[in-house]
């Protein structure tokens, strides 16, 4: 060992520790989750991201028979028949505009017949919004649109 690596007492010792800043909670929850850690980074989420988690909440209410207006069921049904079925039904229906934490969303839907349009368009809009809410996003619009009514099979 050289004279170097031993520890000797009558002489100063030197060693670095790297300086960590903690980060500091936020009061409350949602998008300043984000905004806490901005010094250190960007968090950014696709369009795409934000259709999916959107149109799974849609989809859990109990009313929706569907997602999309007749262009996009013309084509999902197309798709169906030549064994694409999977193609596009993850955001189909749902269109978001996302601006940083700030997101648009709409929704078009086809209601089962008997349902309470109102009812289900609320039921719709608190879902998709409690859901991308959780993502630490602030939702400033979400515009629910019925595009069809699905009658019963005869």
């Amino acid at each position: 060992m050289s004279d170097e690596a031993e520890f000797h007492a009558d002489r100063t010792q030197e060693f670095y520790l790297p300086a960590v800043v903690p980060a500091v909670p936020p009061q409350h929850g949602g998008a300043e989750v984000i905004e806490v850690a901005a010094y250190r980074g960007d968090t950014k989420f696709e369009r795409e991201v934000i259709e999916k988690i959107a149109a799974s909440a849609a989809k859990s209410v109990p009313g929706v028979a569907e997602l999309g207006g007749d262009v996009a069921r013309f084509f999902n049904s197309v798709l169906d028949k030549i064994g694409l079925d999977k193609v596009g039904d993850a955001t189909r229906g749902v269109w978001a505009k996302v601006d940083g934490t700030d997101v648009e969303i709409t929704v078009i839907l086809v209601i089962n017949a008997g349902e309470v349009v109102s009812d289900v368009t609320a039921n719709v809009r608190h879902e998709v919004i409690e859901a991308v809410e959780r993502y630490g996003l602030h939702v400033s619009d979400c515009t629910v649109k019925v595009d069809d009514i699905r009658l019963p099979e005869a």
